[in-house]
């Protein structure tokens, strides 16, 4: 008998050590920060003292302001590395840190402002492309220098540049002409097929590496299923502007589109068909979108002038989740640096 006790006992001890695992791996820590790239704007009149604008990173039940208050931070990106080290696409230049957003630093001259995009390359440690109202450049060593990198685009004005997470040296970049590639890191731009339109936002599939999808002004969505080389209309989206677009990394075929007066819509059968999701929305004036990869559902939207809005049913209701007054042009997600 006391063998017997004992060996329920242990059982019981198991049982509850492993429920124990079980709920901490259910409810665990989130492996990325969520990052905003905004400005408080409403109510704003030139001459007033800035609101805190710039980039914000949320922080347990709060948004917190990094940094020294920028009115015009569009995007940031982040090397792989070291997760500590981020880059800004700021109106007076690329913005880095070293320290997870503490202290910064303009690593670009008088001849590159006003920057549209930044993106950090993952296979070649250092190299960090920009998107500029006049062409692209990059920089090989983390800043020190920079280079055009602009040959064969037809019009300069690129919006979004990408780099090919699967592919190193191929890159997509979104210009008022349309979609450009690159298979030399930039050394050569060559037009894809498909398509012209201003471009707004490119996505690549967290699911399947030539799967990519892009925004457009009044032409409504793209995708491309080779890498980007060929581009086709999306036929269950109408030809409106869209701001941008995202999949969803926890759900293949759940893939999010924002636009100016159609807010959010949202595919489950891998964009076959759309439907409308703005339940607790205070307006369809929808800036920017991203699902959380971390959280299967969770969905960020930015609401021109209002707030961030965050649903955890992939936009089938919203609450207002903080950033009052705000206009968010982008969300990025960092990783937690662990060491």
């Amino acid at each position: 008998m006391p063998q017997a006790a004992a060996a329920r006992k242990e059982h019981c001890v198991f049982w509850h050590i492993l429920q124990l695992v079980l709920q901490v791996l259910a409810s665990g820590a989130d492996a990325h920060r969520l990052l905003a790239c905004g400005a408080a704007s409403k109510g704003y009149v030139v001459g007033m003292k800035l609101p805190p604008s710039g980039l914000f990173l949320r922080a347990g039940e709060q948004w917190e302001h990094l940094g020294y208050t920028h009115p015009y931070i569009l995007n940031l990106d982040y090397d792989r590395r070291d997760p500590r080290v981020l880059y800004l696409a700021a109106g007076n230049g690329c913005i880095r840190s070293k320290d997870g957003g503490r202290t910064w630093r303009i690593l670009t001259s008088w001849d590159m402002t006003e920057l549209l995009d930044v993106a950090a390359d993952p296979h070649h440690p250092g190299t960090v492309f920009v998107g500029l109202p006049d062409g692209i450049a990059k920089t090989t060593d983390e800043g020190r220098t920079w280079q055009r990198t602009q040959q064969g685009l037809e019009r300069k004005y690129t919006k979004v540049i990408r780099v090919d997470r699967n592919r190193p040296r191929h890159l997509l970049a979104g210009t008022e002409s349309g979609i450009f590639f690159s298979d030399d890191n930039g050394g050569r731009w060559n037009k894809a097929a498909g398509q012209a339109a201003m471009l707004m936002h490119l996505a690549q599939s967290p699911h399947e590496a030539m799967d990519w999808m892009a925004t457009t002004q009044e032409k409504g969505v793209l995708r491309s299923r080779d890498g980007g080389a060929t581009w086709q209309h999306m036929a269950a989206l109408p030809a409106d502007s869209y701001y941008q677009v995202t999949f969803d990394e926890k759900t293949r075929g759940r893939i999010a589109v924002c636009a100016w007066n159609g807010g959010v819509r949202v595919s489950e059968d891998g964009g076959a068909t759309f439907a409308g999701r703005n339940e607790g929305l205070p307006s369809k004036h929808v800036w920017s979108l991203r699902f959380d990869p971390d959280r299967p559902g969770r969905l960020y939207a930015g609401v021109h002038e209002e707030a961030v809005y965050v649903s955890d049913d992939a936009g089938k209701r919203w609450r207002a989740f903080g950033m009052d007054g705000s206009i968010v042009y982008n969300f990025a997600f960092v990783p937690e640096v662990t060491r």
